[in-house]
């Protein structure tokens, strides 16, 4: 036994020594690319910072599994000609006996363009080099939006098109050829190249798809804030349809209209667990007008709202709340699920499912009136008073005198302004699949952030502009051979759902992607995980669109069903638009 001891400890020893040794300043010096491998950058040798980082240990996360980590954390920054603008790139890159000649570029959330430590592990733990950026935005620390504007009025229109796509194409090439250099990988040799990123992050990874095609083998995309235009408008809408009809639900009503509708709905899709797996049948099945009367109770609480990741609401005392479901309060719930449109009755845009919290319509507590009252979402209202208005402000001040007409035009204008830097919904994907990529997109049944039916709308118009000729099944089937989508029933915005605990999550997408692309396995449905409720632990699959979960037997065996009727409840005609709207 003393003598395994032994040797397991040179080995250790050994192993620490490889880190250590290719884990220095210098040595990444050495590996950075030239001056003038992007035309114009220039690199700040002297910046290069390089320390090994052993045993960092991450669980408890969603997009990828627990797992205990060696990496070189490295940093340095470059400079673009002409500009004094300094943008500073992390890569971490596994230990030289660890690398699987595989490279990928991560995301961010919110108006942050990274996500770091919450992203690059899922890399390291796969053998890849992970990188990120700060877009040139100031540090690491410094999100788009505090930088968007120069002063009121005057856009900061560079950091636009780096947070629109430029930063992550320049932080992908760089980290290809750092990577290479690094650990000495010959031309000859392939480096697998992946993206990987949800909500911002997901535009993000499209931005790349759609901007830098010839730089990925595969693009992993959950949920993503594509559309900008209308996405980050339609945070206001809620509040809207609460204004218009005058009628503010208390928090907890709207928790009880929630519940009820998961109740109603959890069982359509043959099987009872907790989890809203085919909100398509409870938008065909179920009338919300039947939770009218129903008696909810809330305890004193003290919350505070994200705003769904874009803005922030105050943290407020809410009182017991203790009433029955109302009238007003469905209204309220319904007209939100129906979807904006504009007066003359054109569809503008879509909402989230049915069983999606309504984190959009929190309302705020008067203690002095001891009424509920409007709370505008920060998300929507840091967007038009900033983005759209040019003020340096974090939200609205009154949504007095807006009406429904006037966010549709909001939409209009923040697509036009921003069509070629964030609406990030170019169709065509000609030079990606020419390239050989592979997509996988996914998106929360539940999501209460981004409607789950904007992935399937631009699912849909690439499958138009790629393949106009084709019959809906052959032009799908043509798609299916290197894009994928997956809803995942039950999940909340790039997150699990406390109201679902027992809904899977595809947590190994990266280990699937690169099977994919390095082995040729297909996913014809998609790896998930129970990751909380009484079912931790439990494995499940998930259906490639257009294809639906079903149960038979009980909720014993499970298939991937075709049903037109539910497809077509995700099929929207925008026209409240004369420009299409992918």
């Amino acid at each position: 036994m003393a003598h395994v001891l032994s040797l397991l400890a040179l080995a250790s020893t050994a192993f620490a020594t490889s880190l250590s040794s290719a884990c220095t300043t210098s040595s990444v010096r050495e590996s950075l690319p030239e001056d003038g491998y992007i035309l114009g950058v220039t690199f700040d040798k002297e910046s290069v910072t390089a320390n090994a980082v052993y045993n960092a240990s991450h669980s408890g996360e969603v997009f990828f599994p627990d797992a205990t980590i060696n990496y070189c954390n490295v940093t340095f920054s470059y400079t673009h000609t002409g500009s004094d603008q300094s943008v500073i790139v992390g890569y971490y890159m596994p230990a030289p006996d660890a690398f699987e000649n595989r490279f990928l570029a991560t995301g961010g959330g919110a108006y942050a363009i990274q996500s770091g430590s919450m992203s690059a592990p899922g890399g390291v733990m796969y053998g890849a080099v992970s990188g990120f950026t700060d877009g040139g935005f100031g540090s690491m620390d410094t999100d788009f939006d505090d930088i968007f504007l120069l002063s009121n009025g005057t856009i900061n229109w560079p950091s636009v098109y780096m947070f629109g796509y430029e930063a992550i194409k320049e932080m992908t090439i760089i980290g290809k050829q750092l990577t290479r250099n690094f650990y000495d990988v010959s031309n000859s040799s392939k480096v697998y190249s992946y993206y990987q990123g949800c909500s911002e992050g997901g535009r993000e990874g499209w931005s790349q798809g759609q901007r830098a095609a010839e730089e990925y083998d595969g693009l992993i995309i959950g949920a993503p804030a594509i559309r900008y235009g209308q996405q980050q408008a339609n945070h206001l809408y809620s509040n809207l349809v609460e204004k218009t009809l005058d009628y503010y639900p208390p928090p907890c009503e709207l928790e009880k209209i929630v519940n009820e509708t998961i109740a109603a709905c959890d069982p359509l899709d043959g099987r009872t667990d907790g989890v809203v797996a085919r909100s398509d049948l409870c938008q065909l099945n179920f009338n919300m007008t039947s939770i009218i009367g129903k008696p909810y109770y809330c305890a004193a609480s003290t919350s505070t709202s994200l705003g769904l990741g874009f803005g922030k609401r105050a943290s407020d005392t809410e009182p017991a709340q203790n009433g029955t479901v109302s009238t007003e309060g469905v209204a309220v719930a319904q007209k939100i699920v129906d979807g904006l449109h504009d007066s003359k009755g054109r569809r503008a845009y879509i909402s989230y499912q049915m069983g999606a919290s309504f984190d959009d319509a929190e309302t705020s507590y008067d203690s002095t009136t001891g009424e509920w009252g409007l709370s505008i979402a920060g998300a929507g209202g840091e967007w038009v008073a900033r983005f759209l208005e040019l003020y340096d402000e974090d939200n609205l001040s009154s949504l007095e005198g807006v009406t429904y007409d006037t966010l549709v035009g909001w939409m209009k204008q923040g697509m036009t302004r921003y069509m070629d830097s964030l609406q990030t919904t170019i169709p065509d994907l000609t030079e990606f699949y020419e390239n050989g990529g592979k997509i996988i997109h996914f998106h929360g049944e539940q999501d209460q952030s981004i409607p789950t039916g904007s992935s399937v709308h631009y699912y849909n118009s690439v499958r138009d502009t790629m393949y106009p000729g084709k019959s809906y099944n052959s032009s799908t089937k043509a798609l299916q051979d290197w894009y994928r989508l997956f809803l995942v029933p039950g999940a909340a915005h790039c997150a699990l759902n406390d109201d679902e605990p027992n809904g899977p999550f595809p947590q190994t997408n990266f280990k699937v992607m690169s099977l994919w692309v390095e082995q040729g396995i297909v996913p014809h449905t998609l790896n998930a995980t129970i990751l909380q409720g009484e079912y931790e632990g439990d494995n499940e699959q998930l259906c490639a669109w257009p294809l639906r979960p079903y149960w038979t037997d009980n909720g014993k065996n499970f298939t991937c069903e075709y049903d037109q009727a539910s497809i077509d409840t995700f099929n929207y005609n925008f026209d409240a638009y004369k420009l299409p709207l992918y």
